[in-house]
């Protein structure tokens, strides 16, 4: 899989790709993430990118010219399953949405900034439109970060064991039971004893019944 990434501030996003799950899965070759830095395509001697909205108001807009001449320049060299708008009044991000993306092959994230983008560039290029939650950020720099993390560590062979992804919460409508490690008891604080019991069938249906326990109490709304 291969991530361009469109931003005013690519600095801001290098370290997460440099650590952890992340960085295993571009070492192993399974994931690329490119930044370009939209200013490179900027207009005049000061790569302007933004200016203010027509009709008035506060706050600045992403220009049209620079947005639409690095999307045109990284869709000429490859073709693109999706050009995606990083921006809070995106369809709210969820698994079934990262299970989808991480079937495809190439991604290009546009990272908002400022007011947004001028509308001309959502009807020329962006396929699909993604908020992380109901909230504003500075820009769409951190949110291209959690999208990239939940699309990535879904990729065959990043995870060692390939079977804790298909377990995660929201993978099946439920959020996860509690989980347990050594010791078996601490401060008086006992692991439930079916865990302990070696029964395959009965953790597994213990795990089941906690999960929509938990998901009733917690997130009702996600239950189909």
């Amino acid at each position: 899989m291969r991530i361009d990434i469109i931003s005013v501030l690519p600095e801001l996003m290098e370290s997460p790709f440099r650590a952890s799950i992340l960085k295993r899965a571009m070492d192993k070759g399974l994931a690329e993430v490119h930044f370009h830095q939209l200013r490179d395509y900027g207009l005049g001697k000061y790569r302007q990118i933004d200016d203010e909205p027509y009709g008035g108001g506060a706050g600045m807009v992403m220009m049209i010219e620079p947005l639409d001449k690095c999307i045109s320049e990284l869709k000429a060299q490859r073709d693109y399953d999706e050009v995606i708008y990083l921006t809070p009044d995106g369809e709210t991000l969820n698994q079934k949405i990262a299970n989808t993306l991480s079937i495809k092959n190439n991604l290009i994230f546009l990272c908002g900034h400022y007011k947004g983008i001028d509308q001309r560039v959502r009807e020329l290029h962006i396929t699909k439109e993604i908020s992380i939650g109901d909230y504003v950020l500075t820009g769409g720099e951190l949110a291209a970060c959690v999208l990239a993390d939940s699309v990535i560590r879904l990729l065959p062979g990043v995870l060692n064991d390939e079977q804790s992804a298909l377990t995660d919460s929201f993978q099946d409508n439920l959020l996860s039971p509690p989980i347990y490690t050594r010791p078996d008891e601490y401060k008086g604080l006992k692991v439930p004893e079916i865990l302990l019991s070696g029964n395959q069938k009965k953790i597994e249906d213990w795990r089941h019944d906690e999960a929509v326990r938990i998901t009733k109490e917690k997130r009702p709304d996600i239950l189909e």
